[in-house]
């Protein structure tokens, strides 16, 4: 009976080997990731003993992860208390993560919803230079409709999504973003003026939406409102079309369609991470 007891213990025995290799090899890859994540969240550099406090981990277990870590040049060892900072290892994976993600796909299927909703066109905005570019476009199926594309640049000054964008810049920093003055005069009521434009813009940051009304076209209206992610204006959302159809109650149920599609924006980590890292984001004013 001894002997067989000893068999079982001993057959019990040669089937943990492997399931505690794997259970070790996962519990450190977790704990690996888990001070990657810490070291991007914090301010750099972070020390050891800032990690222990944080993560409850032991620091010898510490110092082992972050040796490995260190080896694959994932993290930087920058001084004797020691300290860490993330290395250059991390930007191939970042850079990989977004060229994967497609915008059009991720980021459409928001604007296609509050295209269904509204009968509008419905456009996602980035802030470059004096310009906006357009990055995702849906539009109503409809033959009297607002017509931009992907890849479109248009001007920041008459555009709604353009003085929504503005209302995310720094006051000294607008006359970067526009042209010179006058600015040009797409119709009659076109600001033309930084002054008049910088009134607009704080009007926009106040009410939390930018409107254009028959500025960058006759006949065509627009509302847009900020997407922001991790507390950054990350970008613009709008609706445009026939300005006749963007009545007082229209515009109200407009925008809160529009908030709520921002929101939902917002809330998705590959749309934020895309956005992000195709401009730099703007933090709110």
């Amino acid at each position: 009976m001894a002997t067989k007891s000893r068999e079982a213990r001993s057959t019990r025995t040669e089937d943990r080997p492997g399931q505690t290799s794997a259970n070790y090899h996962t519990h450190a890859l977790t704990r690996g990731l888990v001070l990657l994540e810490l070291l991007a969240s914090a301010p750099p550099p972070v020390t050891l003993t800032g990690m222990h406090e944080r993560t409850g981990l032991p620091k010898s277990t510490l110092v082992r992860l972050l040796a490995a870590l260190t080896e694959m040049r994932f993290v930087v060892r920058v001084d004797e208390r020691p300290a860490y900072r993330l290395g250059h290892k991390v930007t191939a994976l970042a850079d990989a993560y977004v060229s994967s993600v497609d915008l059009s796909a991720v980021a459409g299927a928001y604007l296609d919803e509050l295209v269904s909703e509204t009968q509008q066109t419905a456009d996602l905005g980035l802030l470059d230079g004096r310009e906006v570019v357009h990055v995702c476009v849906r539009r109503p199926d409809r033959p009297l409709r607002f017509e931009t594309s992907p890849g479109r640049r248009d001007s920041t000054h008459c555009t709604g999504l353009g003085k929504m964008l503005l209302a995310g810049v720094a006051p000294d920093q607008l006359a970067a973003h526009v042209p010179a003055e006058p600015f040009p005069a797409c119709t009659e009521r076109t600001i033309t003026s930084l002054d008049g434009l910088a009134k607009e813009v704080r009007r926009t940051r106040r009410r939390g939406h930018a409107v254009d009304d028959n500025e960058s076209s006759a006949g065509l209206r627009s509302l847009a409102v900020p997407v922001t992610g991790n507390g950054q204006r990350v970008a613009a959302l709008s609706v445009s079309g026939p300005a006749g159809e963007f009545t007082p109650k229209k515009q109200k149920e407009y925008l809160e369609l529009l908030h709520a599609a921002a929101d939902r924006l917002a809330g998705d980590p590959d749309v934020v991470a895309v956005l992000s890292r195709a401009h730099g984001p703007t933090r709110e004013p």
